[in-house]
Parts: C-alpha cells; sequence; structure tokens
C-alpha cells in the first residue's frame, strides 16, 4: 500500500512538474534533488542504515537499542544542524553553481530552516523498519507521499520552477510532522531514547555505516550531477531534461523492488547468521524480486508511447528512444543490488564502499565516452553496460564472504 501510494504520487509529481516546467526545468530539479541527496545524508542521514540494522540486530537487547537510537539521534542533530548554517551561508554561491541562477537563493535558505526536521524525519523512519512496526511505517509513508503530493502541486501551480524547487527542499521536513504523530504512542519512542550522550562502541559501529551511505550517497548523485552537466554542455539542457524524465520513470516503477530490499531484505539479512539462511534469503530474492523487475520492465517498455504522453507530456516525446538500454539496466541494477545487500546486511564496507566508487567512476567514464559518440542514448547504454559488470564484480566480492561463512559454519 505504502509504495503504491507511493508511487502513485511520485508519478502525478512528474505530471505536474512536465506540465509546468518542461525539460529544461527537469534538469534543474534532478540537478537540485542530487544536492539535497547528498547534503541530508552527509549530515546526519548516513547513520539510518546502521540504525535500521543495528535495531533489527539488537531486539532482544532494548538496552542496546537506545543505546543506538540516543547515538545516532544526537549525531543527526548536531550535524544538520551545522549543515543546515553552512548551507543558508553558502546560498548565493549554491544558487549560481548548481541552479545556475543566484536569484533562486531563497530556494537554500528554504532548505536549510528544514533540513534538521528532514534528517529527524528519516531517523525516526530507520527505527520504525528496524522494529518491523510495518502498519506504522506504512502510514508514514503514505502522509509523507500525499504531503509531497499536495505541497509541490499548490508551489508549483503558484510559482513554477522555483515553487517545484521549494517543494523538494521541503516536503520530507513538513512529512516529519505527520511521522512524529503517528509515532507518539509508541512506547520507545521518548525524547531519552532518542537523544542522550553518545556510546563510543556504538559511534565505532555506526561510522563504518555512515562511511558506505556517504560514500554511496555522494557518488551516485555526484555522478548523476557531472553527466546531468556533460548532456547540457554537448546536448543542450533539453536533452538533460529528457534524461531526468527516464531517470524519474525508473526510480518510479523500480520502487516496489527497492522498498522491498530496503525494508524487508536488509533487516532480514542482518538477522540471519547461518550460510544456508543467507544464501537461501539471495535465492528467493532472484525468484521473485527480480522476475518482478523484468516484467514490469518489459510492459513499461511496450506500451513506452502512452506512457510517456500519459506521465509526462508531448513536449518529452523524445524520451522514448531511451527505453531500451534504460529498461535492460534497470533489471540489471535490481540483479546487482539482491547481492549487493548482503554487504551492508553483514558490515562489509571496505568491499562496499571500493564498489560503489568503481561503479559510479566506470559510469561516468562509459556515459562521457558514449554521449560524445552516439548522442543521448549513450547515457542509456553505459548505464546498462556498468551495472553488468557492477554485478559480476559484486559477485566475486560477495563470493568470498560467503565462503567465510561456510568455513565457520562447518567448524
Amino acid at each position: 500500500m505504502a509504495v503504491i501510494v507511493r508511487m502513485l504520487a511520485m508519478l502525478g509529481i512528474n505530471k505536474i512538474l512536465a506540465v509546468y516546467v518542461g525539460p529544461a526545468g527537469y534538469a534543474a530539479l534532478g540537478q537540485f534533488q542530487n544536492a539535497v541527496a547528498v547534503t541530508s545524508t552527509l549530515m546526519g542521514g548516513a547513520f539510518n542504515t546502521g540504525v535500521t540494522k543495528y535495531t533489527a540486530e539488537y531486539a532482544e537487547d532494548p538496552e542496546r537499542q537506545v543505546a543506538v537510537w540516543r547515538t545516532a539521534g544526537t549525531l543527526s542533530v548536531a550535524l544538520s544542524v551545522i549543515a543546515a548554517l553552512l548551507v543558508f551561508t553558502c546560498r548565493e554561491f549554491l544558487a549560481e553553481k548548481l541552479l545556475k541562477d543566484r536569484s533562486l537563493e531563497s530556494v537554500f535558505t528554504w532548505f536549510a530552516v528544514g533540513l534538521v526536521f528532514l534528517v529527524l524525519n528519516t531517523f525516526l523512519l530507520a527505527i520504525l523498519n528496524g522494529l518491523k512496526e510495518v502498519a506504522r511505517y506504512v502510514v508514514c509513508n503514505i502522509c509523507g507521499s500525499l504531503l509531497s503530493l499536495v505541497i509541490t502541486f499548490l508551489l508549483v501551480f503558484s510559482f513554477g520552477l522555483k515553487g517545484a524547487l521549494i517543494a523538494l527542499a521541503t516536503y520530507q521536513s513538513v512529512a516529519f510532522l505527520s511521522t512524529l504523530f503517528v509515532c507518539r504512542r509508541l512506547v520507545v519512542f521518548k525524547v531519552t531514547n532518542l537523544f542522550g550522550r553518545p556510546d563510543r562502541e556504538v559511534v565505532g559501529n555506526l561510522l563504518k555505516y555512515a562511511l558506505m551511505a556517504i560514500v554511496s550517497a555522494v557518488c551516485l548523485p555526484l555522478t548523476q550531477m557531472l553527466i546531468r552537466t556533460e548532456i547540457g554542455d554537448v546536448l543542450g539542457w533539453h536533452a538533460a531534461g529528457y534524461w531526468e524524465a527516464m531517470w524519474r520513470l525508473s526510480s518510479a516503477y523500480l520502487m516496489m523492488a527497492t522498498t522491498t530490499l530496503s525494508i524487508y531484505y536488509l533487516p532480514r539479512l542482518s538477522e540471519l547468521k547461518t550460510y544456508e539462511g543467507v544464501v537461501a534469503e539471495i535465492a528467493s530474492g532472484y525468484k521473485i524480486i527480480l522476475p518482478f523487475t523484468i516484467m514490469a520492465g518489459l510492459v513499461i517498455y511496450f506500451l513506452r508511447e502512452p506512457v510517456v504522453l500519459f506521465l509526462f507530456s508531448p513536449d518529452f516525446m523524445p524520451v522514448t528512444a531511451l527505453f531500451s538500454w534504460q529498461l535492460v539496466g534497470d533489471s540489471l541494477k535490481i540483479g546487482s543490488w539482491i547481492i549487493a545487500y548482503l554487504m551492508l546486511g553483514k558490515a562489509m564496507f571496505k568491499t562496499f564502499i571500493f564498489t560503489e566508487i568503481f561503479a559510479s567512476l566506470l559510469f561516468y567514464v562509459l556515459a562521457v565516452w558514449l554521449i560524445r559518440a552516439v548522442g543521448l542514448e549513450g547515457v542509456v547504454i553505459s548505464y546498462a553496460i556498468n551495472y553488468a559488470i557492477y554485478w559480476v564484480v559484486v559477485w566475486f566480492m560477495v563470493r568470498r564472504n560467503l565462503r567465510d561463512m561456510k568455513r565457520v559454519a562447518k567448524v
């Protein structure tokens, strides 16, 4: 239910943006959205994967759970306040460099004001995920999705591109209020449980996940920003907007798979202690998640023209030329992520960091080469090739860890 509502909200937002800002505006939105993702993760959101993992792992030890929450909550708020001050101070510079328009500085003011609440919202959701409070998690996500749709519509309708940027900057911050309301009766959600003196051991554990999250949060958005800039410089910003539209459509239909991986798969892998259990869970992922992704991709490919007209506008019809390679890349991505999530579940942070940096660099190099060689289609060809290679690399990396688990089990 949560994924369906979120998917519909995202598609509704895409339609609103397509009508009111056009392809070139899409490119600017993509740049800003990547900047928001990088900042929010660097300044607090980096701990959320660790919070989910250790909340699930310490299910039988409430004291350790509280130590994790207090440490993550305190560090998240402190870092997000620092980040908010930096964003506010540098708002004119950021507007000029990222959006190519100094007059849009107020967008970064809004982002700075809401950053602490954005980080708190994702922090609470990470705890709910680790506690397996599925009902509350679903309600929080539905409320957040509906709020994002309403806020985006009102702001885009009133202020155009600037309103769209403000909506991206603030809707997760506003969603904190609905998350707080839904969680108010949960016994463990007390201020004294969520904030307090950091635990030194927990800090060490969370920093491993923070480093992985930071690398992941910086690598992909930064790569997207660089590729989008390359497309804009070589082919024009309308072309960059077409790629952004394709990327947003992929994100929407893949949401069922990616949400399953983060909500169910990650906590489950964190809990499993045996080789047989981990292998069985990976196998189930390949039996259920990957075939679903491939089938969804095929349906979307055959309906690509009506999909573009319905979800965007006639101005976006050139996007249909990108579908084939993008959808192949999507299937390869989910196939590789089913294995890659084991690196998160088992804290294989060195392996994870290496593979993330490797994949991002490869994607950028391939994209620059193929964009100049074959045009806009080159970026989706590079996307597919990148994830095919990433899948192979991740498999060889993870297989070593699985062999070690099997050896320990025999002993």
